[in-house]
């Protein structure tokens, strides 16, 4: 015996009510990923820290640091009312620094326990307005 239209509307509308339900309640937001991280590198030889590039946008950044000297050092990075130190790192081997950056003025400089005979110069990095989000970027992890 067939039902007639009535029950296939009924079930059409408890269907429509059942899927409208779901995840109307949600408790997460939807925001939007960080940018990808930048590397950047620099370089400590006894006259000064090189940094390269020395202008970024803000957001993640990874700064791998390798010290060219004869003597261990210790390098930190102030600005944006931080301050990030990693060291000492060895003669001829490298450091790795890790940090979210703000729109602002950075300098990196090169410290050591030992006398030397003059101060390194220390490098600066330039970071300007936020770089976009990672969201549409494929296969980041």
């Amino acid at each position: 015996m067939r039902q007639g239209p009535t029950r296939d509307v009924l079930l059409l509308v408890a269907s429509a009510i059942l899927v409208a339900g779901c995840g109307s309640s949600s408790k997460f937001k939807n925001e939007a990923r960080p940018p990808t991280p930048v590397q950047l590198t620099g370089v400590v030889t006894d006259k000064e820290v090189t940094i390269s590039p020395r202008r970024v946008g803000g957001g993640p950044v990874i700064l791998i640091v390798s010290n060219q000297t004869q003597m261990a050092h210790t390098i930190t990075l102030e600005g944006g009312g931080n301050t990030d130190t990693v060291g000492p790192i060895p003669p001829l081997d490298t450091a790795q620094l890790q940090q979210t950056l703000k729109p602002g003025s950075y300098t990196i400089k090169a410290g050591s326990k030992q006398a030397t005979t003059g101060e390194i110069k220390p490098g600066t990095l330039t970071v300007g307005p936020d770089r976009a989000s990672s969201s549409d970027q494929l296969l980041l992890p």
